[in-house]
């Protein structure tokens, strides 16, 4: 028996042409294509398709994070300009971002922003910085008010107007997250009335994506690679419904990343309803899957971590092939692009 050396970042590149990468939504949320991936099979399909692949008892597992005008832009005492993007909320007045500037301020350093706020620098950790901000209300409502829809880096054009509908689930109700649950975006009300009248079964949970997802990996080395963390909540009422989707032998599928982070992190504890919590967790092939059977997903970014996920899920190979395939079909790419549904690989992580 052979031993397959580790993976290493190199062995998630891949080639994209530009002009696969989605600019802007599809004009109907449902309207997206559908790659249905099982092991070496590969399915075209638009997402409308959904139900009929579904089998009445399946759960669907949504992420109910509510996207924040998370953008600011602020000014040093020098005259030069910040850029701050929320990363997470610690307090009412307090949070962790991402800042880019021509020079980084120092810790003590204090950032002038529209309608006459400020923040104090308080703490630097590599890229993210810790700021406490002067407001004449929470940071939460400054950022409605004042702050711009996150859009995405590889997204080259400003937000406008309809973004901050469209770049928001129809399901979204907590605010925190500083980009969208993609696989989500698909989803209007009349799929998921047609999911319902399938006797399909919904249930959420919450994890605020964070400024770090677009973070890259640096390390050939993945070992060496630090996950940001990002925080999360599972509802007593979703533990019950996969608990008794599993009872009658039904599949428990993830729509999107986030919404499996969110569960296997949990499993991983031992713990399948835990409230309030935070996870770091770095999937990479060999992982071990304890609650998701199915995934619904968009196509990830290149040597990313949400790649190594899937390939973990799906198995390397399929995912390799499905990806060629996609490029080669001119699938559109990225968070508003088209969405792949992924079968478990059956070895995954034996």
């Amino acid at each position: 028996m052979t031993t397959r050396k580790p993976y290493r970042l190199s062995d998630f590149d891949f080639d994209l042409p530009s002009e696969q990468i989605a600019q802007v939504p599809a004009p109907e949320r449902s309207g997206s294509r559908l790659l249905h991936v099982a092991g070496a099979r590969l399915v075209d399909l638009v997402f409308g398709a959904l139900p009929e692949l579904l089998v009445p008892g399946d759960l669907l597992v949504f992420n109910d994070t509510r996207v924040v005008r998370s953008r600011i832009v602020g000014r040093k005492h020098s005259g030069g300009r910040v850029e701050l993007m929320l990363e997470r909320i610690v307090a009412p007045c307090e949070a962790w971002m991402q800042l880019r500037a021509s020079h980084m301020p120092r810790v003590g350093a204090t950032i002038e922003l529209p309608g006459g706020a400020s923040a104090t620098v308080c703490e630097r950790d590599e890229r993210f910085f810790r700021l406490r901000f002067d407001l004449p209300t929470t940071l939460a409502t400054y950022l409605e008010q004042h702050g711009a829809v996150p859009l995405p880096p590889y997204i080259a054009r400003a937000p406008e107007p309809a973004d901050a509908e469209r770049y928001q689930t129809v399901y979204a109700r907590h605010p925190g997250a500083v980009a969208a649950p993609t696989a989500g975006l698909h989803f209007d009300q009349a799929l998921l009335a047609a999911l319902h009248a399938r006797k399909i079964g919904f249930a959420y949970v919450t994890l605020h994506v964070g400024a770090g997802t677009f973070l890259p990996v640096e390390s050939d080395d993945l070992s060496q690679h630090r996950m940001h963390s990002e925080r999360f909540s599972i509802p007593r009422a979703t533990s019950a419904a996969i608990d008794e989707t599993r009872t009658r032998g039904r599949a428990v599928v993830a729509v999107g990343t986030t919404s499996l982070r969110a569960l296997e992190a949990a499993a991983a504890g031992n713990a399948a309803d835990v409230g309030e919590s935070e996870t770091s967790l770095f999937i990479t092939p060999g992982f071990r899957f304890r609650v998701v059977d199915r995934l619904l997903t968009n196509f990830h970014l290149p040597r990313s971590t949400l790649l190594m996920l899937v390939s973990a899920f799906a198995g390397y190979d399929a995912i390799r092939a499905a990806y060629a395939h996609a490029i080669a079909a001119r699938y559109r790419f990225f968070s508003y692009g088209d969405a792949m549904l992924l079968e478990r690989d059956p070895d995954a992580g034996v």
